[in-house]
């Protein structure tokens, strides 16, 4: 049975470590499908409670959220994430290479 793109979104976002971020469009080129940033997007709004979901930010290193903007900034700051004085999360620093090569 093939896994609906939001299921292959949350496989990618559990890989990511602690201590380090991706971002909505590189989950969309990891996943093949290099403009579909705004799907991956729509996957978080829906992805399970224990999903690592603070990691994936904008590509700017600015965090989404809404709402949980101040959570997010919060859980990411407890995993030691850099952030920029401007508030954005450091992607030089931090961003995630993707999974390890098979």
């Amino acid at each position: 049975m093939q896994q609906s793109f939001f299921q292959r979104v949350y496989a990618f976002v559990l890989q990511i470590p602690e201590g380090a971020c991706a971002s909505y469009s590189q989950l969309a080129y990891l996943l093949g499908a290099p403009r579909a940033a705004r799907q991956v997007g729509w996957a978080m709004r829906a992805c399970p409670d224990e999903l690592p979901w603070q990691r994936v930010v904008r590509a700017d290193g600015s965090i989404a959220g809404g709402g949980y903007a101040d959570l997010r900034r919060a859980l990411l700051e407890a995993e030691g994430i850099p952030f920029l004085p401007d508030g954005r999360v450091d992607l030089r620093a931090c961003q995630w290479q993707g999974p390890a090569a098979i």
